[in-house]
């Protein structure tokens, strides 16, 4: 077995795994959603040492089952509802079955033209779907570039705001100066991280005061401090606005930070990972107010909610010029006819990594395979799902509910009443763990205001009303128990 692979083998063990992967979908439901693995129990169950002699890929397949899926959560299950989703579709997973194949590497255009041309194609597909403005589209100053995560489009975005801060400076002499970047307290982590790594430095992210009511960033407040910060001599090099974050999805009025931005020259840039696709529905649109004029870059992630599954996330500029001066670098062994003539693009100066996957041809194969219909009718559903969950939890007194949920989701606690804030935490993290530890489903929490809420987040393809429905009669029944 020491040999390659043939096309007869890999036809052969490719039905396997495609059956296989059929199967998995059939029956996801009746696995526990989150892991019953101990710490290191799959670890021991692999052996210490590789093996000398190939053994085939059916000794791979029977470890898949007595090994690795003992260790899975299953993030496509009907009661997942821990974390954003991570939708896998079967055209997503065969357009990225198609790019393992290919093997591309489509770090220039030169390495693969269609590579490159086709994720200027679907970015500029996806700008339409979402109704994102004309400044993001390839055939201006802008485009759209498919990045592994949206902390990635971050540290990238944060690298083009610091190029045109200081004109390059940074890039060349390294930092010789105090720069400073927004957040709230809502903000991804991934800002604080990316500013390390840019060597920004966690000490100089600041974070800007939000409504208590809804979470989101005071542009008021946004404003003073970056006055403040340059007056003491820093430079200001960007504001991280959200739309959709993490913890609550809280909306930052993107429009308003808009202007401060513009007022004092500081790019702009929207994090809507998670909630940016619902842009698709029209009634949704809103969640784009304020992007035309104000943003310098915008990134959404269609492997959260938009069937495509991981890694794809889509970072548009409305200038490429500070994104291209920042990352790119030309060794001789890159050059060629086609970069030189400045006819193409070239993907490598738009990210860290020179290397790039094909990740185009599975967001094309599921735009193509649900056609913005399609698209439309699964986040309204998720939507839809959320309502109506929020709608039962708003409906009963021995729970309180978080009012802002515009998406998929809905943040509430049970009110455990005569219980002090610190005791009403713990019983709250208590029902959780019982939640969680039935197998039916997988919740996380969050704090708010000081205060521990459950998040469940709908939005997985094999979620139902009678999924959900469900979910929220083992919840009821299961603080009724603890209380």
């Amino acid at each position: 077995m020491s040999g390659h692979m043939t096309p007869d083998e890999f036809r052969r063990y490719g039905r396997q795994v495609v059956d296989w992967i059929a199967d998995y979908q059939e029956r996801i439901e009746s696995y526990p959603v989150l892991s019953r693995a101990r710490p290191g129990e799959v670890l021991e169950a692999l052996p210490e040492h590789p093996p000398e002699r190939g053994e085939g890929f059916e000794a791979v397949l029977a470890d898949l089952d007595r090994v690795i899926m003992p260790g899975i959560t299953h993030w496509q299950h009907p009661g997942f509802y821990a974390y954003f989703p991570a939708n896998a579709s079967g055209p997503a997973i065969l357009g990225d079955l198609l790019s393992a194949g290919l093997g591309v590497q489509g770090m220039l255009w030169a390495t693969s033209p269609a590579c490159t041309e086709l994720e200027t194609r679907v970015t500029d597909w996806l700008a339409e779907l979402l109704g994102l403005p004309a400044a993001f589209r390839a055939a201006g100053a802008g485009g759209g570039v498919i990045q592994d995560s949206a902390s990635s489009a971050a540290l990238v975005a944060i690298l083009a705001a610091l190029h045109r801060a200081d004109g390059g400076a940074a890039g060349r002499d390294g930092i010789a100066r105090r720069h400073t970047l927004y957040v709230s307290s809502q903000t991804h982590s991934s800002l604080e991280k990316a500013a390390r790594i840019a060597g920004i430095g966690a000490a100089n992210v600041r974070i800007v005061d939000v409504d208590p009511a809804t979470l989101a960033m005071d542009p008021a407040r946004l404003d003073a401090m970056i006055a403040e910060d340059a007056a003491a001599g820093a430079l200001p090099v960007l504001v991280c606005a959200t739309v959709g974050t993490t913890s609550t999805t809280a909306v930052d009025p993107v429009a308003a930070i808009g202007e401060v931005c513009g007022r004092h020259g500081v790019w702009l840039h929207v994090d809507a990972a998670y909630a940016g696709v619902a842009a698709v529905c029209p009634e949704l649109r809103w969640i784009n107010d304020g992007l035309d004029g104000h943003a310098d870059s915008y990134a959404t992630n269609p492997h959260k909610w938009l069937l495509t599954n991981f890694d794809c996330n889509v970072l548009w500029v409305a200038d490429r010029a500070p994104l291209v001066g920042a990352l790119s670098i030309l060794p001789e062994y890159l050059r060629n006819r086609a970069s030189e003539s400045g006819e193409v693009v070239d993907y490598r100066d738009w990210q860290i990594s020179l290397g790039r996957r094909f990740r185009a041809l599975k967001l094309w194969s599921v735009i193509r395979w649900y056609g913005a219909e399609g698209l439309r009718e699964h986040v309204r559903t998720g939507v839809r799902l959320a309502d109506e969950l929020a709608s039962w939890v708003r409906g009963d007194e021995a729970f309180e509910l978080l009012e802002h949920h515009p998406f998929g989701l809905v943040c509430f606690r049970p009110r455990w009443d005569g219980l002090p804030d610190g005791e009403a935490d713990a019983a709250t993290l208590r029902l959780m763990d019982r939640l969680n530890a039935s197998g039916d489903l997988y919740l996380s929490h969050t704090k708010v205001n000081g205060r521990v809420l459950l998040r469940v987040a709908i939005g997985a393809p094999a979620t139902t009303a009678e999924h959900v429905r469900k979910t929220w009669q083992r919840i009821r029944e299961e603080a009724a128990a603890l209380a």
